[in-house]
């Protein structure tokens, strides 16, 4: 299997696949809790079965390019993932998103691997926009957003009901154009 380093820090990103289920699993039973706070992954990932049918879902949207997993490694540890949960070639769209262990938050490597995967999205895919979907009470997911140089385009309110309870859904996006200049200045600037 390939890995792409996400710094020196030794993180690397590296598809996940259906025969990673045992791992996927341990990694969804060590960060249950925290990654449930906003995310209803671990209601639906709860034994090796439905560990593997998650990620098997995903090996048919890469089969079809439409959508994409992606694992956080530290230490050969899998402690997160990005996604693409839906993408549009044809259109130039697509939704990225994330999740970490509590061991992993903090580290930016979420905000390091978003940035590889819409740097791919962008330069190889042809994706023109990249959207990011969020719970208004996700701090740390719109902090990423943010670092991203993403736009808060709304809020869709009370749009999303989760264990019983509606929660207000921000949007956040860039732009192709927008993503290619703001690395094209990061680039200009670490070069001085």
């Amino acid at each position: 299997m390939y890995s792409i380093s996400l710094g020196d820090d030794g993180a690397e990103l590296s598809p996940l696949e259906p025969w990673q289920a045992e791992d996927f699993l341990a990694h969804m039973d060590r960060g249950r809790e925290f990654i449930g706070q906003h995310n209803g992954l671990p209601d639906i990932v709860t034994d090796l079965a439905s560990s593997r049918a998650f990620l098997q879902a995903y090996a048919e949207r890469a089969a079809a390019d439409t959508g994409r997993i992606y694992g956080i490694r530290t230490d050969g540890t899998l402690v997160g993932a990005v996604i693409f949960r839906r993408m549009d070639v044809g259109q130039g769209t697509a939704e990225a998103g994330c999740w970490l262990e509590p061991a992993a938050a903090g580290k930016g490597l979420v905000t390091r691997a978003v940035r590889t995967i819409i740097d791919w999205a962008v330069e190889e895919r042809g994706i023109h926009r990249v959207e990011w979907w969020v719970s208004a009470e996700n701090g740390p997911s719109i902090a990423v957003a943010r670092r991203l140089g993403m736009t808060k385009e709304g809020v869709l309110k009370e749009s999303y009901l989760y264990r019983g309870k509606r929660h207000d859904q921000e949007i956040w996006s860039v732009l192709a154009p927008v993503w290619r200049a703001a690395r094209q200045g990061a680039q200009a600037t670490s070069g001085r």
